[in-house]
């Protein structure tokens, strides 16, 4: 299967790079380059990529208002938003994931990692870069009253063991090696897990595991 991709930033050369990268790429395709939020938001509802990469400092549109546009809170058919950016702030990397992005790359984090995080996000996962996981996560392993999202229902201790290797970075494929069940036995636990939880995806997910102190 092709990914379709959309890239977005306002530098020609990143866009320039980031398409030979991705067009090297035999299971990849980058089906439009623009250069702010406005047109990304556009081009992607025109276009339908399976995974849109976002700059965040963009003209006419930020990438933060773009990813909640494409992905947030009450998107009917919410978009996979991967956020690429220079910027290394703490208030970009959490207002990108509660903007419902799925994953945040450095610019400097090199193709491999970008190869990843798109193949990650067409696959339903999710990848931060690893210079940020590190503070991510004990931003959100802070007790915080009332943050943690309240459960419709329990979760079952099968779903907790789903949740604490989700909010420790593992795949669906590595979550299926370590319970040793099918993948498809874990994508119905996630589909599970998120109706409880009221979550969008497994950034989601993983939030609540840490707000919650189901991982700490």
């Amino acid at each position: 299967m092709t990914i379709r991709v959309l890239i977005a930033d306002d530098q020609q050369l990143v866009r320039t790079g980031f398409q030979m990268i991705l067009d090297a790429q035999a299971d990849m395709e980058v089906v439009a380059t623009v250069a702010d939020g406005a047109e990304a938001v556009e081009h992607a509802r025109r276009f339908r990529p399976d995974v849109c990469l976002l700059d965040i400092r963009m003209p006419r549109l930020d990438g933060l208002e773009a990813t909640r546009l494409l992905a947030g809170p009450g998107v009917p058919d919410p978009m996979r938003v991967v956020i690429v950016t220079t910027f290394d702030l703490d208030e970009y990397v959490y207002g990108a994931l509660r903007a419902g992005a799925t994953g945040f790359l450095l610019k400097d984090s090199g193709p491999t990692l970008l190869i990843e995080a798109i193949r990650a996000a067409a696959a339903g996962d999710a990848l931060v870069s690893p210079s940020v996981t590190v503070r991510l996560l004990e931003h959100l392993a802070r007790p915080r009253e009332g943050r943690s999202r309240p459960l419709v229902e329990p979760l079952t201790e099968r779903e907790l063991d789903v949740v604490r290797l989700v909010a420790r970075g593992r795949t669906n494929q590595e979550v299926a090696a370590e319970l040793f069940v099918s993948l498809s036995t874990v994508k119905t636990h996630l589909g599970s897990i998120q109706g409880k939880l009221g979550a969008r995806n497994r950034v989601e997910i993983a939030a609540w595991a840490w707000e919650s102190g189901v991982v700490s």
